[in-house]
């Protein structure tokens, strides 16, 4: 699903975008689809107003409640690992956080289930997905390690945020041929960022590389 077209000016135009783009294709991301996703999404309306004119940047801001929007070339590299093979119609995100990757997921595949556990950030990644025309979303406020039993199994699992261990409902929930991509590590620091593919019953894992997310953390939080 296209997103209805939001047009910045100054650092925040096309222009600015299309730089961004390049950037990326420099950084090994190749994949044609996923890189007009990124140059068509716009970022700046995912971040705080006083860092709009950061957002075409390729790196990670904040956006309050000790979260981030990822930088650019994770998500394109995430995006782009489960679009190896083929493209997944129905995708699982566990951490909405700004709804920034919900949205490029939005533009790529049929129907995007995304979780957050911190509801001001749930609410307003609904609000925004609105305002850009992106139905095919589906949000729920939850603890991301169970995943989203009631739409499994998904072709596709993206998340966000970095466990210590992979939870076991993720992979549980991921269809035959699926693909999972996850950092993985300790709570702080260097993770690896890890590619699994489900291949009759069995797990087959790739290492991406190095990457830096904000823990994965159980329960959900009102405030």
């Amino acid at each position: 699903m296209k997103p209805r077209q939001q047009e910045g000016i100054g650092m925040t135009s096309q222009r600015t975008r299309d730089r961004l783009i390049a950037r990326l294709q420099t950084r090994g991301i190749h994949n044609t689809r996923v890189l007009e996703a990124l140059r068509v999404i716009p970022r700046h309306l995912f971040v705080d107003e006083a860092l709009a004119s950061r957002a075409y940047e390729d790196i990670a801001l904040p956006i309050g409640h000790k979260q981030t929007i990822s930088q650019p070339y994770v998500v394109a590299c995430m995006t782009e690992a489960i679009m190896q093979e083929n493209i997944p119609s129905k995708v699982l995100e566990i951490g909405t956080g700004s709804g920034y990757q919900a949205a490029v997921l939005a533009a790529l595949v049929d129907q995007v289930y995304t979780v957050e556990r911190i509801e001001p950030l749930y609410l307003q990644a609904r609000r925004r997905a609105m305002r850009l025309g992106l139905h095919n979303i589906r949000f729920k406020l939850s603890d991301g390690c169970w995943g989203w039993e009631g739409y499994a199994p998904f072709d596709a699992v993206v998340v966000t945020a970095a466990p210590s261990e992979i939870p076991s409902a993720l992979t549980d929930q991921l269809a035959e041929n699926g693909r999972l991509v996850i950092p993985v590590g300790q709570t702080s620091g260097i993770q690896k960022l890890m590619l699994l593919r489900k291949s009759r019953g069995s797990i087959e894992q790739e290492n991406l590389g190095d990457v830096s997310f904000v823990p994965l953390v159980q329960g959900k939080v009102y405030t």
